[in-house]
């Protein structure tokens, strides 16, 4: 072994010989940088917590939304998220697909495309057919395939989900699974509660079989006002619902016969605690994410989770999650939150942002409810 270092010794020797003075400090320069920057590129042995920010509902062109997997990918990277999950409609980002140009531009207009291109460029993008006719297609690309043009160790994954969508005599019913290996195809049932947990125990049985970490969460339960404050309490087996959503068609706010999200989580909750005695149930934010072209619609970026953990790998992310080692927000960034395990004390500071105001409330029920009140 140490013969061999010689030889390289004597290599740069020669090398730095036969150069001026000049480039000899250059080349040492070079040399001293590279080096620097890989140190700081080391994983650190015992790393702090620390927040990321996410988000776990997306959609692209492999279901109804309006760009490229890669381009919808970039977007959150480029805009200081730290992990995203691809959730289509009852499919994987995966194996052979291709799409018609007239599909593509009807989604999302004449400049999807030129985007495309002009970001990735004609040796990544694949088209097949007359180039601007009818019969031209364009491949999408799985996940496994882009994901190397768009992670960044420590700094931004990509995570392999599905909107598992179900209905149950009409009624839309919702979930999305982060972190899948396989397909989860709807299971309906009789009713809402009986087909959620259907889902989730299919969920729970990939997680189990292929020992890996699955986050099931409910999704917009004001749709199409499928979903009651009942039915999520029942459900004990779901820990994580959506309390916000960025899309403009979910009825966040409810109306006069029906109650908003906010109110379900409380009477929810409240059902657990008491009459239930079971767990409660956990709010996550989200951009359920469709329309990247034109500025409306459901655009990215309202809401998101910053899950506390020491890695940013799908493992430690989904465990923090299940945890509870995470907060939820639709604009505000905390600076600090704390909690006294012994005095049962939060507390929580907001990152200030100049020329705004904050106010917090905390929002709990102190007695039971009565029926009337769902």
């Amino acid at each position: 072994m140490s013969g061999g270092g010689d030889v390289v010794r004597e290599r740069l020797c020669l090398i730095h010989t036969s150069l001026p003075a000049r480039w000899l400090v250059i080349c040492w320069l070079c040399i001293a940088t590279l080096s620097a920057a890989h140190a700081d590129d080391v994983v650190p042995t015992e790393p702090l917590s620390r927040y990321w920010r996410g988000n776990l509902h997306t959609h692209t062109l492999w279901s109804d939304g309006n760009d490229f997997p890669e381009m919808v990918a970039e977007w959150y990277r480029t805009h200081d998220y730290n992990f995203l999950a691809l959730t289509d409609h009852n499919v994987l980002s995966a194996g052979q697909r291709w799409m018609a140009r007239k599909a593509i531009t009807s989604r999302g207009g004449s400049e999807v495309i030129p985007k495309y291109l002009a970001r990735f460029g004609k040796s990544w993008v694949e088209n097949r057919g007359t180039p601007d006719a009818d019969d031209e297609e364009f491949r999408l690309k799985p996940l496994d395939e882009f994901r190397a043009l768009v992670e960044e160790r420590g700094k931004f994954i990509m995570l392999q989900g599905e909107e598992i969508s179900d209905s149950v005599n009409g009624a839309p019913l919702h979930l999305n699974a982060t972190h899948v290996h396989e397909l989860l195809n709807p299971l309906g049932g009789a009713t809402i509660q009986a087909a959620m947990r259907a889902d989730l125990r299919s969920a729970a049985d990939q997680a189990q079989r292929l020992g890996r970490e699955i986050l099931v969460h409910l999704n917009h339960p004001n749709f199409h006002y499928a979903i009651t404050a009942e039915d999520i309490a029942a459900v004990t087996e779901e820990q994580f619902f959506e309390i916000y959503n960025g899309h403009p068609g979910v009825n966040h706010l409810g109306d006069s016969e029906h109650a908003s999200v906010e109110r379900m989580w409380d009477l929810a909750n409240t059902l657990r605690l008491t009459s239930l005695q079971a767990a409660p149930l956990f709010g996550l934010a989200t951009d359920d994410s469709h329309s990247y072209h034109d500025g409306k619609g459901s655009t990215p970026g309202r809401g998101w989770v910053m899950v506390r953990s020491t890695h940013l790998s799908p493992e430690h992310l989904l465990r923090a999650l299940k945890r509870g080692d995470f907060y939820a927000s639709s604009g505000v960034e905390l600076s600090a939150i704390r909690y006294d395990s012994q005095t049962r004390q939060l507390e929580v500071e907001v990152q200030p942002q100049e020329g705004e105001n904050y106010k917090i409330e905390f929002i709990g029920s102190r007695f039971t409810l009565a029926p009337a009140a769902t």
